[in-house]
């Protein structure tokens, strides 16, 4: 396979033993608020719960989005001792919040991780960003006077920060490992994480994403035209595979899976939500650093191999849940890659839950789960009008949760692609 230029796009082999893994607990904190249930009921909403963003001076400019998915509740007490919190950044906070909410969703919770369980446990989590306010912070002190730099806001600074905190309020001394691929790091956590148990590296896993939203990377993203604005009177709103598009609405919180090997969750007697049938991942070498890239037939051409390698084919396919969410580019992308990825064949239906969470959080991640589980999808009350180009209608309800493998898709700015496939329980 070849991509612009003739560069090579390279697809990963299936990686072993993901048959075997099940998804046995589920955690987010998002602006919908905190656990599965709260999730459950944004998606069911159709719409983000949306906040004011902060506007310092000079940030913002004066017809740019205002509002943003923000997690207003910051009481973390239930999950996390004040004592700790209070060293941690916000990120870690979110991280660790929604890591104890899979464990106890999984019936596993935090008094029950003996030493002995922690050392075969693993943490993978993904962001797009990592911890932006601290970074901010911390280099306005650099900048001001080296010497009086904080050692505590740079080790909250970095990527890993939310991954080590979780891994030490656990103590979990397995694979600790955070992935920055914008928006395909949610399901490469997930993958990296089932792989690492399919290997027989570690019985148990949390995996997921976590994102903060400042208002200089609000800002940020503004200016580059990926936001969605409002329209007169008519506040911002996400989109998704709408002809009306015209960016995404950020969002900021933290979802975690509790993975699991099938013969430890029989064990134990634990609730199977889905089960991992197999993941792999490409790169659009044609995307620039900060956008969508326009090789279709190469992405196509990747998804495909990866459905014959996991020996799945198109038609056995009962749902797609879209990472879709409302980007211009993006959204053309996602539609088109489904479609070719047919072969001019119908769709399976499709939902877009960012339409209903916003983007980055790793809220996709849960919405499949949701959706392999109970049938749940995004009520898309957003979507009026067709796009004759992506040409992908979300479906609005399913009566009942598909019989069949559910293929997660997400193609990322600067050219990352993710794919997982879930089966029912």
């Amino acid at each position: 396979m070849s991509g612009a230029g003739g560069e090579a796009i390279r697809v990963r082999d299936p990686y072993p033993g993901l048959r075997d893994v099940v998804v046995t607990g589920l955690g987010a904190l998002g602006a919908f608020g905190a656990g599965r249930e709260a999730l459950a009921a944004g998606l069911r909403s159709g719409a983000p719960r949306l906040s004011p963003v902060e506007r310092p001076p000079g940030y913002h400019r004066s017809h740019s989005a205002r509002r943003a998915a923000l997690v207003t509740e910051r009481d973390f007490a239930r999950w996390i001792p004040p004592a700790a919190a209070r060293r941690m950044g916000l990120p870690s906070r979110f991280a660790v919040a929604a890591s104890m909410m899979a464990l106890e969703d999984g019936g596993l919770p935090r008094a029950q991780v003996t030493p002995e369980l922690a050392a075969r446990g693993a943490v993978f989590l993904g962001t797009a960003f990592g911890s932006a306010l601290f970074s901010e912070q911390l280099l306005g002190e650099i900048f001001r006077d080296p010497e009086q730099a904080s050692p505590f806001r740079f080790a909250e600074s970095v990527a890993n920060a939310p991954t080590a905190q979780v891994a030490l309020a656990l103590g979990i001394t397995g694979a600790n490992v955070t992935l920055t691929l914008r928006e395909a790091s949610p399901l490469a956590a997930v993958a990296g994480a089932a792989r690492e148990i399919g290997l027989g590296r570690a019985d148990w896993a949390l995996a997921g994403a976590v994102e903060e939203l400042s208002p200089l990377l609000h800002a940020a993203l503004d200016r580059f035209r990926a936001l969605a604005r409002p329209h007169g009177a008519q506040p911002e709103a996400a989109r998704p595979l709408d002809a009306r598009r015209d960016g995404f609405v950020a969002a900021e919180g933290a979802t975690v899976l509790l993975l699991e090997s099938a013969e430890r969750a029989a064990a134990r007697g634990a609730r199977v939500l889905a089960r991992v049938r197999g993941a792999f991942q490409a790169t659009d070498p044609s995307a620039p650093a900060a956008s969508w890239g326009c090789g279709v037939d190469e992405l196509a051409e990747a998804l495909a191999a990866g459905l014959a390698r996991h020996r799945v084919l198109p038609e056995e396919i009962g749902l797609v849940v879209s990472g879709a969410s409302g980007a211009r580019r993006g959204d053309l992308l996602e539609g088109q890659v489904l479609r070719a990825g047919w072969e001019g064949a119908p769709l399976p239906p499709v939902t877009a839950p960012k339409g209903a969470t916003g983007e980055y959080g790793g809220f996709l991640a849960g919405a499949a789960v949701l959706a392999v589980e109970s049938g749940l999808v995004a009520a898309p009350r957003w979507f009026e009008e067709e796009d004759e180009g992506v040409g992908i209608v979300p479906v609005d309800a399913l009566d009942a949760p598909p019989a069949q493998t559910v293929l997660v898709s997400t193609l990322a700015a600067a050219g990352a692609a993710a794919w997982l496939l879930l089966d029912p329980a």
